[in-house]
């Protein structure tokens, strides 16, 4: 029988136990964060608990979806995704903000599923007509680290500044670097320094993996964002939960074992058994900042867009030169001045290509189409080592919860990491003849 850590519980009870327990640890957190961050227009209040929890646990019977899915690229991106759905139809429940809140929470719980199907269960593999060479593969993953030194050390030529985590948005608009360079890194820090991460750790070059993390640690003070700050401790803490838990359980637990700890800080601050200082600003990042904020998104943006002009995509690139905008300025600036508050408020799909673009009735629709985007990723890495994926796709996978879909495939590279992923010579074969993965070669138990 397979078990869970050190053998307490059965695996086919844990994974549903968990699932259970983060969706409660979810909703727990964030009504700690609105004693903290009501003035974010995030709110709790005890007369509207029973509507609440009967929502959320309505929403929660889809849960069920990851307890039969088998792991992949879509799984990961699900349940970060789902995470954010269930904690904002409990906000939903508590907003001042006046708009429709009964058919944007039946919109966000369709878009949800609509997203969950295909990402979850589409994972046929595509047909392998032309892989790369394993040497060819470590020539290509060097080349990534050079090529990730060049770009850092370019943009530093721009903007070099070391700052704490609390005052990074006072700097963000002096940056100087150019779009094209910003791509660049872009693209080098949320796909191809993690897929060159997890291929040297996959043919066992630490030398070079440890090459990779610091690089992606020194995009920090040249980009001044939270995202590359993190990325590094990100992608070891995966390495690691992949080695210790079946991997659909490293999902869960990357997310609730952080949740759990900075409800765990809240606590002790409450209790006055820990100062402020050494509690509240772990629990400001993650449970606020981390967790709450990707829901509380479509809560502004839901407000926003029943009161103003819907984009009907004008805010993608591709379409800016082709079609009137009645928005000059990036989404995220016109949150931030119509709120004043919480800074540049990028989004996710569901409040970008959904509500933003087409309104709440046909979001629906925007998250089946990303829903089969993402199915596309789990074709084109289907032959791969689970492990692989997980940690090669990680930060993709953090950068969704806040930042617009297409922003993502694009600024990001995930549609490069999907190409890459399809000609990465590496087999599920080959991860199961190494015991450190576990369950890798076979469908988990159930």
């Amino acid at each position: 029988m397979n078990w869970i850590g050190h053998g307490l519980m059965p695996k086919r009870y844990g994974l549903p136990l968990l699932v259970f327990l983060h969706v409660v640890a979810t909703c727990v957190s964030l009504a700690c964060v609105a004693y903290l961050y009501s003035d974010y227009h995030i709110f709790f209040r005890p007369d509207g608990l029973a509507s609440a929890i009967a929502v959320v646990a309505a929403f929660s019977t889809v849960a069920v979806f990851f307890v039969y899915a088998e792991f992949s690229f879509g799984y990961f991106v699900g349940f970060y995704l789902f995470t954010l759905i269930a904690g904002y139809l409990w906000l939903n429940q508590f907003s001042e903000f006046i708009y429709n809140h009964s058919l944007s929470g039946l919109s966000a719980a369709a878009s949800g599923v609509a997203f969950l199907v295909p990402a979850l269960f589409i994972r046929t593999p595509l047909p392998q007509h032309w892989t790369l060479s394993p040497k060819a593969l470590d020539r290509l993953a060097d080349v990534i680290l050079v090529l990730g030194l060049v770009v850092v050390s370019v943009g530093a030529t721009y903007d070099f500044k070391i700052v704490s985590i609390e005052h990074i948005y006072d700097y963000r608009e002096s940056l100087r670097a150019p779009r094209a360079l910003n791509y660049l890194m872009g693209v080098m820090s949320g796909a191809l320094l993690p897929f060159a991460f997890a291929c040297f750790i996959e043919r066992r070059r630490m030398w070079r993996a440890l090459a990779a993390l610091a690089l992606l640690l020194a995009f920090y003070p040249v980009t001044v964002s939270k995202i590359s700050l993190l990325t590094s401790v990100w992608l070891v803490v995966m390495t690691v939960l992949s080695r210790i838990f079946e991997l659909r359980i490293a999902v869960v637990i990357s997310l609730l074992a952080p949740l759990a700890a900075g409800l765990l800080a809240f606590l002790l601050f409450e209790l006055q058994w820990a100062s402020y200082e050494a509690a509240v600003p772990y629990f400001g990042l993650v449970n606020f900042r981390m967790i709450a904020i990707p829901s509380l998104a479509m809560d502004y943006y839901n407000d926003f867009f029943f009161k103003h002009d819907l984009t009907y995509y004008c805010q993608v690139g591709v379409f800016k030169a082709l079609m009137s905008c009645p928005y000059d300025e990036p989404l995220s600036v016109v949150i931030y001045k119509a709120f004043g508050i919480g800074g540049y408020f990028n989004a996710g799909l569901f409040a970008t290509e959904g509500v933003a673009s087409i309104g709440p009735l046909f979001a629906p629709v925007a998250a089946l189409a990303c829903g089969l985007v993402v199915a596309a990723g789990n074709r084109t890495s289907a032959h791969l080592p689970p492990r692989f994926v997980l940690v090669s796709g990680a930060v993709l996978v953090q950068l969704m919860l806040n930042v617009p879909f297409t922003t993502v495939l694009l600024t990001h590279g995930a549609i490069l990491l999907f190409l890459l992923w399809y000609v990465t010579p590496l087999t599920r074969q080959e991860s199961a003849s190494d015991k450190s993965y576990p369950d890798a070669a076979a469908p988990a138990s159930r």
